[in-house]
């Protein structure tokens, strides 16, 4: 079963920056090229960090904050994050604004796992790295939805040929396919219990299902233990005695 993988979707021309890029420049490239973020990487391409608007809001905030507060007091001992909010106020430099460690992807993880990265760590951008780290895409939220631009009769397509057909060796009409906006629907009835799991699973890989709806049954339930019977012994009374 073919699942989309982040090199055939991602943006190979990348806007990046260098550690000693001036913050006004970096300002520019994401003004210039309509993009909410950037990489930072070496003079061997590989990533050190991440910019995004959001690190220049920041900084913008914390150097307007760190100004009042300078007129207020100075405190003689600052906290971690104060100051870390100090510094980006004072950032000058892409390699003093970037985010760091940089979150990266290979170009041959599947999509739907780098949905899961840029969810879990609340990012908007996933630079792309080959087996020396460097870098050489970047995938973004829109990029990651293009798989599911797909058609409904596409994605009920695949579902039949490559989930029904092809890994569950099912006999043609088994089971009646039905894809609306994305949500794919499974009727039928299936030799054994067991493999509903793993056909609902199987349709949830396809790209561009957003949904499963199972109504699927069975003939043979096989996930229950076979009854067992207490062994009877038999009377054979016609037998002579001794």
């Amino acid at each position: 079963m073919k699942t989309s993988k982040v090199g055939e979707v991602m943006t190979s021309e990348v806007i990046e920056a260098r550690r000693e890029t001036p913050f006004k420049d970096v300002a520019q490239l994401l003004a210039l090229h309509r993009i909410s973020g950037l990489p930072v990487v070496d003079a061997d391409d590989k990533v050190l960090g991440v910019i995004s608007e959001t690190d220049l809001i920041r900084r913008q905030a914390a150097q307007a904050e760190q100004n009042h507060q300078e007129r207020r007091f100075r405190l003689p001992v600052l906290r971690r994050k104060v100051r870390i909010a100090a510094a980006k106020a004072r950032a000058m430099t892409a390699g003093q604004l970037m985010s760091t460690p940089a979150i990266t992807v290979h170009p041959e993880q599947g999509v739907a796992d780098a949905a899961r990265v840029m969810e879990r760590h609340h990012i908007e951008r996933l630079p792309v790295v080959d087996e020396e780290d460097r870098l050489i895409g970047i995938a973004t939220r829109r990029d990651l939805l293009r798989v599911f631009l797909r058609t409904d009769e596409e994605i009920r397509q695949e579902i039949i040929d490559e989930v029904l057909t092809r890994a569950m060796c099912l006999p043609s009409h088994t089971v009646i396919v039905s894809v609306h906006d994305g949500m794919a629907t499974l009727e039928g009835r299936l030799e054994r219990r067991s493999d509903i799991p793993l056909v609902v699973q199987l349709a949830w890989r396809v790209d561009g299902v957003v949904g499963v709806m199972n109504s699927l049954t069975f003939r043979i339930d096989d996930t229950r233990p076979p009854e067992t019977h207490a062994s009877r012994r038999i009377a054979h009374h016609w037998l002579p005695e001794r």
